[in-house]
């Protein structure tokens, strides 16, 4: 894993710096230091062809939905946004979901939608755009769109979907691939609100001192792939018991991206286990 990481450094040290947004940077002797920053890693496969070769353009498909695109104001100034499906009932319970390189698409809101129905309705699903209504099919597009992230602003994204959501809101954080890591990223920035996390093949973060902080346990559902390989996701098990928190974790035998409905790739049966693994996590949560 990190000898990829470094192979890749070697080739784009000159272009790293706008890449990471400072959460890795280059050394004066143009070596680069990996922080195992979870997201930001990420960014580095973009111009691994195997990587974007798991990535095919979704299917489209007839949709719709239960909710409504609502906005909400953000720290920075800016507006942030969001596919909001209100539960049957007053509550505070709420799920935080997290889209994939895409964008917020028609199959993140129908696995919000799922989500809300066999969640009994019971709770608030507010999944946030992170790239500020920016959506794509086009593989080349949606790699230029996360590339083009703003750490910071990803970050006040979901901190205003935390204010929205009110100081006695008790969340819970699902997403695949990019989002799937911004899936934990979003339960260590929630803090005590912070009630559950769910990853679908994104990069963890492994800073033992970070993970410390975190507020609930952890559900991950990896793929078989090189990049998020079986030795990181044993690494971030190793700084989650470092840190006293508790992981469940399943590799499946499927590619990455198995569980997108609309990704030609997709593994029906994968998808279902994974899926019932959530569902039980999140009703568990959610109690």
């Amino acid at each position: 894993m990190h000898k990829i990481f470094i192979s890749i450094s070697l080739i784009l040290t000159g272009m790293f710096a706008f890449w990471i947004n400072g959460s890795e940077r280059s050394e004066p002797n143009n070596e680069i230091t990996i922080c195992h920053t979870g997201p930001s890693e990420m960014i580095a496969f973009l111009d691994d062809p195997a990587f974007v070769a798991f990535h095919p353009s979704p299917v489209p498909f007839d949709f719709e939905g239960l909710g409504e695109m609502v906005s909400f104001p953000a720290s920075d100034g800016k507006d942030a946004s969001g596919y909001l499906i209100k539960a049957k009932e007053d509550s505070d319970q709420w799920l935080f979901v997290y889209q994939e390189w895409w964008g917020l698409n028609d199959n993140i809101k129908e696995e919000s939608d799922r989500f809300y129905n066999d969640l009994g309705g019971k709770v608030n699903v507010l999944a946030l755009d992170m790239y500020d209504g920016n959506v794509t099919s086009n593989p080349q597009e949606a790699g230029n769109f996360m590339r083009s992230t703003n750490e910071e602003r990803l970050e006040a994204i979901v901190m205003a979907g935390k204010q929205y959501a009110g100081s006695d809101a008790k969340i819970a954080n699902v997403g695949w691939c990019f989002g799937g890591a911004w899936s934990l990223k979003s339960a260590l920035l929630l803090g005590d609100q912070n009630i559950g996390s769910i990853i679908y093949y994104g990069m963890p973060v492994r800073e033992v001192e970070r993970l410390k902080t975190l507020n609930s346990d952890v559900l991950g559902l990896f793929a078989t792939e090189q990049n998020i390989s079986k030795e990181v996701i044993e690494e971030f098990a190793s700084a989650m018991d470092q840190a006293g928190k508790d992981l469940e974790y399943k590799i499946f035998d499927a590619v990455h991206g198995f569980a997108n409905p609309s990704n030609p790739r997709h593994d029906e049966e994968a998808t279902k286990e994974a899926y019932l693994m959530a569902l039980s996590y999140l009703q568990d949560k959610f109690n």
